[in-house]
């Protein structure tokens, strides 16, 4: 299999992107603040895209020097001497590591570079959608930096960082692709293990199994069976103690599939039709694709995240159909995402839950550019069904580039 890697030079772009920000920012050091490892879906690793090494820790440009990454413990010290023995090549040397994420060694970073008076540009002190509505910036972390150095300005920078590098490079284009290819991969696996007398886990080991053969990390998957349902989630027998449903005849099986690769996520909806479904679902299926190919259209140079969002949703309310989830949303980073939830107050369920809330398309205005990756995800309840399909598209210099067409339809279980 040829794999990817990424070259020096591409550690030397992005650590230019980070001078590019503190400059637009007016900030003389920059801390990106990254969420601890083994976090499951969208992590918020802007480390990782400094170091391209394990995550979870705290990396600081200071002026002209290059970078300190502060780990949390040994262990990524451990790695990264093995990686050295092994000839690998890293990004960070050793004298630029430390084990110190923690206040007392952020205080010590930027005291020893005299910025006890500086701007400070900070990722991780902006919302994070769609897991982190909220920053996800340690409460009691930050404000033992805060009263360390009261004088210092810190800004949040994380829109700048976004826009800086929303747009793959070659290299990462590449590894977006690798991931892609994957995610067809484990789609097929799951259209084989989907028939009757098979459990849901069977077909989510099947998935997984495929992924995991290729050398990628599938973080987690979204998957539920049935006649018909409007439910979106991961199975509820990984969260809660009860046995995967069974699945029968005349069943859909729907997932979100997730691969990353190099910290690069792609994201596949698996749709499985097993034997003769609803006919609801064959027509969520039409509305879905009638949704995904206005997508298409949309999505190029001159349009807003906004627009793209908009030609979306015109078939749903075309068929008087609604989201359970996001249409669409960015990728590497994730920002940008389609609002969606407003379509369950249709429910006679939901008059009696305390509080409804619509999550709001964020993002609208972020114009499209070459480069940008975007999950396609289009999905429509007719009645009391959901259907579901799409995978990762980029964004062309004049047409989107479609990576997994193959799940942008209705699967159907092989007999």
């Amino acid at each position: 299999m040829n794999v990817p890697t990424y070259s020096l030079a591409e550690r030397d772009r992005r650590w230019a992107l980070a001078r590019e920000i503190m400059e637009a920012e007016g900030v003389q050091a920059l801390i990106a603040y990254g969420e601890h490892e083994c976090a499951d879906l969208a992590p918020f690793a802007p480390d990782v895209y400094f170091t391209n090494d394990r995550p979870g820790a705290i990396v600081i440009f200071c002026r002209d020097a290059d970078p300190i990454e502060l780990t949390w413990s040994t262990l990524p010290i451990a790695d990264h001497i093995q990686a050295l023995r092994r000839g690998e090549e890293l990004w960070m040397p050793p004298e630029r590591i430390r084990v110190a994420k923690h206040a007392a060694g952020v205080v010590e970073v930027l005291r020893e570079h005299r910025l006890e008076s500086a701007a400070v540009g900070v990722l991780g002190l902006d919302p994070y959608p769609p897991f982190h509505i909220n920053p996800i910036m340690p409460h009691g972390l930050w404000n033992q930096v805060l009263a360390e150095l009261p004088d210092v300005e810190f800004k949040p920078v994380g829109l700048s960082y976004l826009f800086a590098t929303i747009c793959q490079s070659e290299e990462e284009l590449a590894v977006v692709r690798h991931s892609a290819a994957t995610g067809d991969a484990m789609a097929e696996a799951m259209v084989e293990a989907a028939r009757p007398g098979a459990s849901e886990a069977d077909v989510y080991a099947a998935g997984m199994a495929a992924a995991f053969r290729r050398g990628l990390a599938a973080p987690d998957m979204l998957l539920s069976s049935g006649p018909g349902f409007i439910s979106w989630g991961p199975p509820a027998w990984s969260y809660r103690p009860q046995a995967p449903r069974v699945i029968e005849d005349g069943d859909v099986v729907m997932a979100e599939v997730f691969c990353r690769f190099g910290m690069k996520e792609t994201q596949h909806q698996v749709a499985i039709a097993v034997g003769e479904v609803h006919p609801d679902i064959e027509l969520g299926a039409k509305v879905a694709r009638a949704a995904y190919e206005a997508g298409l259209a949309a999505a190029r140079p001159g349009n807003t995240f906004g627009d793209l969002v908009e030609a979306m949703r015109a078939p749903l309310e075309e068929a008087d159909a609604w989201n359970v989830h996001p249409l669409v949303h960015t990728l590497n980073p994730m920002g940008p995402v389609c609002g969606f939830g407003a379509g369950l107050r249709r429910l006679p369920e939901a008059a009696r839950y305390g509080r409804l809330f619509e999550v709001p398309t964020m993002g609208g205005e972020l114009p499209l550019a070459p480069g940008m990756t975007f999950a396609f995800e289009p999905n429509a309840v007719i009645g009391d069904r959901l259907t579901n399909l799409g995978g990762t598209v980029v964004i062309g210099e004049d047409e989107p580039v479609e990576l997994n067409p193959l799940t942008a339809q209705l699967l159907r279980s092989r007999p």
